[in-house]
């Protein structure tokens, strides 16, 4: 038997890590594509989305899909394409470090789960 333990906020933490994990990958994509003529770099506003995650936890349904749009403002160069890897790099790095707080989140409540369960055997 295959027992699952799960709290509001171990699902609002998995979802965070979600979010930061489609934000490494959309800016993975936005360096793999540098030397694409005409690419326009790719992100998300991980502040709404999380928002939106929370009123799905809350409201019980399943996750839905990142919105994923052209980043405005960036400047383009003469074939068109507008990512920077300075840019990137920065939110790769802001990813990373998104992912290894909500890992740490993570990782400190399923030990307070584990406290209470083990609560009365001591």
């Amino acid at each position: 038997m295959d027992m699952q333990i799960e709290t509001r906020l171990s699902d609002q933490i998995a979802r965070y890590l979600d979010l930061a994990t489609s934000e490494a990958k959309l800016t993975a994509a936005n360096m793999a594509n540098i030397d694409t003529p005409g690419y326009r770099a790719l992100g998300m506003d991980f502040g709404t989305e999380m928002q939106r995650a929370l009123k799905d936890i809350e409201g019980g349904s399943t996750a839905q899909p990142v919105r994923v749009k052209e980043v405005d403002g960036l400047i383009a160069r003469p074939d068109g394409n507008d990512v920077s890897m300075d840019r990137e790099s920065l939110n790769l790095a802001e990813a990373q470090l998104k992912f290894k707080a909500g890992a740490t989140l993570l990782r400190g409540e399923y030990q307070r789960i584990m406290d209470a369960i083990h609560a009365d055997s001591k």
